[in-house]
């Protein structure tokens, strides 16, 4: 069940990372690169500062097969996929929380204590898409954005809570994922972001 939950959230961040690589043009190679990248980094990331190497995606190749099925889609079905954005971005809701959930489980199993077991949901469900912006030279959304890391630390912090509490694995799975992913629908219904930093009656732009 864990296995597939993961192969979702792949398939899903895959997706938003092969769009963005047709946003900026970029050839069938560079987009399958962003998919795959996108699908499997925060893994990869978290895998290798748990010490659990080599990381899945490297020990079962169906996750590298989920994020080239991505790129596939996108490239086939780039015009309607385009039309229905909302809808990828409910996905990539999804994911996000799926991923957090994902993480932080692993974090725990691994024997973090509770603001490692928050760092590794984050940066599972974060790190890919910080690795897609980088390299299309944007900034990562997670920087700037509607409740992305916000959503996924809160979820994180709810397995933590219900784990303390002595609740079973698959119910604080489920509430950190629906945490995640609700956070992260009502930031895009409502446009909500977190307050922006001031040090400066000007903006930074205009500051020699």
């Amino acid at each position: 069940m864990l296995f597939a939950l993961d192969l979702i959230g792949t398939f899903v961040f895959a997706l938003s990372g092969a769009f963005k690589g047709l946003k900026h043009e970029l050839d069938w190679l560079g987009i399958a690169v962003l998919a795959t990248l996108t699908g499997v980094g925060g893994g990869l990331i978290r895998d290798v500062l748990l010490g659990d190497t080599p990381p899945a995606a490297f020990r079962d190749e169906r996750y590298f097969a989920v994020c080239l099925a991505g790129a596939f889609v996108v490239i086939i079905a780039a015009p309607r996929i385009a039309k229905r954005w909302n809808r990828v971005m409910v996905a990539d809701a999804v994911g996000l929380g799926l991923f957090a959930a994902l993480g932080a489980a692993k974090g725990a199993a691994h024997g973090l204590g509770p603001l490692g077991t928050l760092m590794a949901g984050a940066l599972t469900a974060v790190g890919g898409g910080v690795i897609r912006d980088v390299l299309v030279g944007e900034m990562p959304a997670v920087l700037h954005k509607g409740f992305y890391a916000t959503a996924a630390l809160a979820g994180s912090a709810v397995l933590l809570v219900l784990g303390a509490l002595g609740l079973a694995e698959p119910v604080q799975l489920l509430a950190a994922a629906l945490v995640t992913s609700g956070l992260r629908f009502i930031a895009l219904i409502r446009n909500m972001s977190l307050p922006r930093a001031r040090f400066h009656p000007e903006p930074p732009s205009s500051l020699s």
